[in-house]
Formats: C-alpha cells, structure tokens, sequence
C-alpha cells in the first residue's frame, strides 16, 4: 500500500462521495456504480476493480444492514440461514473469480449488470402486485447461495439477485425482502473482500479514501430517494446500467481495432 499525492487523495474522496450518495439513491452498495468506473477510467483490471469496490461497499452495507435491523427485526434463524449460506458461497466462488481470465471476468460483469437492467426495466408494472406470502424456510439457503454467487464472482449483486427473488419467488414484502437481502450481502461482502485482498486483487490506497468518501454521503442520497418518483429512478438507473453494461463489453474490441 502506498499514500496517494494528495491530488488524487482528493479525486478519491470525491469520487467515494459521488458512489456513496448513488448507493444511498438508489439503494445499492455502490459497487455496481464504482466498478465500470475503475476498469474504464482507472484501467484497472476487472478483479482489481471488483476488489477495490468492495472496500467502499462492506461499510456502507454493515450500516444500512444495522440501521435497518433496528427499524425492521428479523427472526436470527432466518438472518443465519441466508447468511450462512451466502458467506460460504461467496467464499467459493470469490477463490473462483480470482483466478478467471480478466477478460472473460469483464465479459460476465457486463452480460449480469444488462440482465439486472433488463431485469429492472420489465419489472416496473409487475412488483407491485405481488402478494405476500408465508415464508418458505427451506428456499432461503437458495437465494443466499444465488446472491452469494453473484457477490462472489463480481462483487455485486447480492441483494439485487436476493431481493426479486424474496419479494416475486417467495412472495415477501419489500421490507422483509430487503433486511434479508442484507443479512446476506453485508457479511458476504466482508467475505469476498477478505478473499479478493488474500489474491492481492484490492488496491487499498484507492479504495480506503473511496469509502471514506462514501460514508458521508450515503444519508443524503438516502434522503433525496424518498423525495423523488420511485419509478422514474429506477428507470434512469437501469438505462445508466444497460449503456455501462454495452460499453464494457465493446470497448475492448473498439481499442483493439485501433
């Protein structure tokens, strides 16, 4: 690890404020924002980027993960099943994704991120009728390897993958959905970011400032959330994610072409 000038220190904050209230709007740890941005503007290579971004993601997930337990208790049986199962999954799949060709690890990120666009684009009408349902404890240990997967080999996603799979599967509300969803994406996070540090696939130097940064700002993004159209939001969001998804998977072949 080494101490950045203190121009790029500076850029690091900035940037980590701008991932951190983006997570907070639109309800994401950050990563998802953070990582195309590492591997087209910084030129990291995909893990690095993964890895990099799960420093700024685990603190914000622990607090919206602890904030959110206060206002919304969940059953412990419940919280260590679908944690359990993503931390162990994540654990497998992280040891995995290290090991990937960058590459091919680039092409997956794009190809999930389009899918969860999509995902978000065709789901506007439909989540809004779902009911609730008791729930089924013997599927949780699924969505927590689903989630887990997806937090694993690349860095994102667990509780995007978790939530629609509670609230359209199994039938629960979006508070229920969403504390489970961070009863596995927060201590998976920390999983994965211990596993991606052990291959050397984090740059600390970056990444420390980039949660610093994020930390001040996540209340505020929170805060605008609740004051702005719920629908138009995530709109916006998917299509920044679907172009994101295009351009990572493009790139390549138009710089090497040149």
């Amino acid at each position: 690890m080494h101490f950045l000038p203190l121009n790029e220190l500076l850029l690091a904050l900035a940037l980590g404020a701008g991932f951190g209230f983006f997570g907070g709007l639109f309800g994401i740890g950050g990563g998802i924002i953070a990582i195309p941005l590492l591997v087209l503007g910084f030129g990291m290579e995909q893990a690095l980027a993964q890895g990099t971004a799960l420093v700024l993601m685990v603190p914000n997930l622990l607090i919206a993960w602890w904030r959110y337990g206060q206002r919304h208790p969940l059953a412990l049986r419940n919280a260590l099943t679908i944690g359990l199962s993503g931390v162990l999954t994540t654990w497998l799949v992280a040891h995995f994704a290290t090991r990937l060709d960058p590459q091919n690890l680039r092409w997956l990120f794009s190809i999930s991120i389009g899918l969860i666009a999509l995902r978000l684009l065709t789901a506007q009408r439909s989540e809004d009728g779902v009911g609730e349902r008791d729930l089924n404890f013997r599927a949780l240990p699924l969505v927590g390897m689903a989630g887990g997967g997806s937090m694993g080999l690349l860095g994102i996603g667990g509780g995007l993958v978790a939530t629609p799979l509670l609230t359209r599967w199994l039938g629960q509300r979006q508070t229920v959905a969403q504390n489970l969803s961070l009863a596995l994406a927060a201590p998976s996070s920390v999983v994965a970011l211990v596993t991606y540090a052990g291959a050397q696939r984090v740059d600390w130097s970056l990444g420390l400032p980039l949660a610093v940064g994020g930390l001040f700002t996540v209340s505020a993004g929170v805060a605008l959330a609740h004051r702005l159209p719920e629908k138009r939001m995530r709109a916006t969001f998917a299509w920044m994610l679907l172009v994101t998804a295009l351009w990572l998977f493009i790139a390549p072949l138009v710089f090497q072409s040149h």
